[in-house]
C-alpha cells in the first residue's frame, strides 16, 4: 500500500457511503467519492480535502467508462456500497422493477470492479462489497432486494479465488439495520407500495402491509449508526489479511444464529408471527404490478 493510499467509495453521497468516505479521508487515505449531485459533491468536499468527488451513476455506462481517468493508475482499494432496495410482494414487482434492483446492486458495481481492476491489480489493493445479513437471510417484502444481495455474495465468493493470484483481496460486509435515512423514511416508502398497488392486491396484502408497519417500527429501534459500518469497512482494508465476511450489528448476528438452528419451516413461521399473519387466506384474481417506490440505501 501507498504512502497515502486511494480508494474508490461508491454511493458516496449519503449513509454508509458517506461515513466511510469521511472515516477514511480523516484515517490517511485520499478517497475518490462517488456520487450523483453536486450537492453532494460539495458537501464533502467541505468535510475535508482528501476527499475527491467523482460523479458516478454505476448504471450510466459513461461514468463507469470515466472512472479510468478520474482515478490514479494504483488504486489501493474499491468499496462496492451503492445500493437501493425496492420493496414490495414479489407478486407485486414487475419486469422493470427488477431489472432496476438488480442494475444498481449488482451489475453496476460488477461493472465499476471491471473498469478499476487494472488499477487494483497493479496495487495488489482491495474490494470490498457492502452485502447485508438480507444476502445469508431471505426478509418478506424485499425480495428483489434479498435476491440482490445474496448474488453479490455469491459473485464476491468468486472474486476471492479468481483474484487470489494477483494479490488483490475481496471482502463482504454484512450489516443489519443500520440508521440512516431510508429507514427514517420507511413508513412512507411502505404507504407508497400500498398506494400503488391495484385495488385487488392492496386489499389481499392488507394484513401483510399492516404487519410491516409494525415490524419496521421494532427493528428500527435497534438499528446501529453507519459510522459502525464504516469502521468495519477500514478493517476490512487495513487488516493485514482481509475476512471474507464481517457481520455487523447485533440484530445480524442474532439473525444468523437463528438462521443456522431453526429449520426452514421455524423461520418462516417466526416470520409470520412477527407480521401478524394468520393462516393462509384464500386466492383472489391479481391485477398487473404497477410501478414500484424504490429506497436509496
Amino acid at each position: 500500500m501507498s504512502a497515502t493510499p486511494a480508494v474508490l467509495v461508491t454511493g458516496a453521497g449519503r449513509g454508509i457511503g458517506r461515513a466511510t468516505a469521511v472515516r477514511l479521508a480523516r484515517h490517511g487515505w485520499h478517497v475518490h467519492a462517488g456520487v450523483r449531485s453536486d450537492a453532494a459533491a460539495a458537501s464533502l468536499r467541505a468535510e475535508s480535502d482528501a476527499i475527491t468527488p467523482v460523479e458516478l451513476d454505476v448504471t450510466v455506462p459513461e461514468h463507469v467508462e470515466a472512472l479510468v481517468d478520474a482515478i490514479p493508475e494504483r488504486l489501493d482499494a474499491l468499496v462496492n456500497n451503492v445500493g437501493i432496495a425496492v420493496p414490495g410482494p414479489v407478486e407485486t414487482l414487475d419486469r422493470a422493477a427488477m431489472h432496476r434492483q438488480l442494475d444498481v446492486n449488482l451489475v453496476g458495481p460488477l461493472a465499476v470492479t471491471r473498469a478499476v481492476l487494472p488499477h487494483l491489480r497493479r496495487a495488489q489493493g482491495r474490494i470490498v462489497f457492502l452485502s447485508s445479513v438480507n444476502g445469508l437471510v431471505s426478509f418478506p417484502f424485499t425480495g428483489l432486494y434479498n435476491a440482490s444481495k445474496f448474488a453479490v455474495e455469491a459473485v464476491a465468493d468468486c472474486l476471492r479465488v479468481e483474484l487470489g493470484p494477483f494479490g488483490v483481496q475481496v471482502a463482504l460486509i454484512e450489516p443489519g439495520v443500520v440508521d440512516t435515512d431510508p429507514w427514517h423514511e420507511m413508513d412512507a416508502v411502505v404507504d407508497a407500495v400500498e398506494a400503488a398497488l391495484p385495488a385487488e392486491l392492496r386489499d389481499l396484502y392488507a394484513g401483510h402491509l399492516a404487519g410491516e408497519r409494525q415490524l419496521v417500527e421494532r427493528i428500527r429501534r435497534g438499528a446501529i449508526p453507519p459510522e459502525t459500518v464504516a469502521r468495519a469497512v477500514e478493517r476490512a482494508l487495513t487488516r493485514r489479511r482481509a475476512r471474507a465476511r464481517s457481520v455487523v450489528g447485533r440484530d445480524a448476528r442474532l439473525m444468523l444464529v437463528m438462521r443456522a438452528v431453526l429449520p426452514a419451516r421455524r423461520m418462516d413461521a417466526l416470520w409470520t408471527r412477527e407480521l401478524g399473519l394468520g393462516p393462509g387466506r384464500a386466492p383472489r384474481a391479481a391485477a398487473a404490478p404497477q410501478e414500484r417506490t424504490e429506497v436509496v440505501t
